[in-house]
């Protein structure tokens, strides 16, 4: 789940690099949302570590 922002980062690049600029635009938007979103979800989790 966590690494669904990167590919959509991914998926921006290569439409970037084939010349459709608003594909682009919208996946890294996308991918900045749901960073944003997942972060917001995690940030109150505590990590319970037993040693």
């Amino acid at each position: 789940m966590m690494t669904l922002p990167f590919l959509l980062f991914a998926c921006g690049l290569a439409a970037a690099w084939t010349r459709r600029r608003e594909t682009a635009m919208g996946f890294w938007v996308a991918g900045v949302l749901m960073l944003l979103v997942l972060f917001r979800m995690h940030v109150a989790d505590v990590l319970n570590i037993a040693l």
